[in-house]
């Protein structure tokens, strides 16, 4: 399957909501395609490269699929537009088409089903819970979702400050339970 790709700084996670503004060409006829189309288009984090200009030349090997939920015309005049984290894919392979827009070729990743949360995740629930309190993570309408394993994991993954390669392996793991013994051994280094 091909997915247009909008390669950032940022990893996106399932279910996870994010604002973007829109200036570029190639991104402006993607999401005006996507609309018409009723489809997603992937969201990749960038290792090499820049956002804006020339396409990047190395990007994760796992990204996310972005749902549009929403889209205005801005008051500096760029659209804006917010997406929700759909389903993980890998990417198997790239084009960079003549307006510089990355075309990936990609498979779904599976998902499997939540798995509720037991009294080992009690820390990680308490910190998403202070987390969804800061005003950038209000700002995007982030409820705190701690309903199962995968909810509590992609929402922390997304919202901490881990590195880009982190944030990558985290989204590359499909057992949510190996995700959040993960993210308690990041969540140790960050402290000490």
């Amino acid at each position: 399957m091909n997915l247009p790709l909008f390669p950032l700084s940022t990893t996106l996670y399932p279910g996870c909501p994010l604002d973007l503004q829109l200036f570029e060409p190639r991104y402006l006829d993607m999401i005006s395609r996507c609309l018409k189309q009723g489809s997603g288009f992937g969201i990749v984090t960038i290792f090499e490269g820049r956002e804006v200009g020339a396409a990047p030349s190395q990007l994760g090997e796992i990204g996310c699929e972005a749902i549009i939920k929403d889209w205005q015309q801005r008051s500096n005049g760029l659209l804006g537009i917010r997406v929700e984290g759909g389903r993980r894919f890998r990417i198997l392979d790239t084009d960079v088409q003549r307006d510089q827009l990355v075309i990936g070729e990609i498979e779904w990743l599976e998902e499997p089903g939540e798995r509720p949360l037991t009294a080992r995740h009690d820390d990680l629930v308490a910190l998403l819970s202070a987390l969804v309190d800061h005003p950038m993570v209000t700002a995007l309408n982030m409820k705190g979702d701690a309903s199962g394993q995968q909810a509590l994991g992609y929402q922390l993954a997304y919202l901490l400050p881990f590195e880009p390669a982190e944030k990558i392996e985290l989204l590359s793991l499909s057992d949510p339970g190996e995700r959040l013994d993960q993210l308690h051994a990041l969540l140790s280094t960050l402290q000490e």
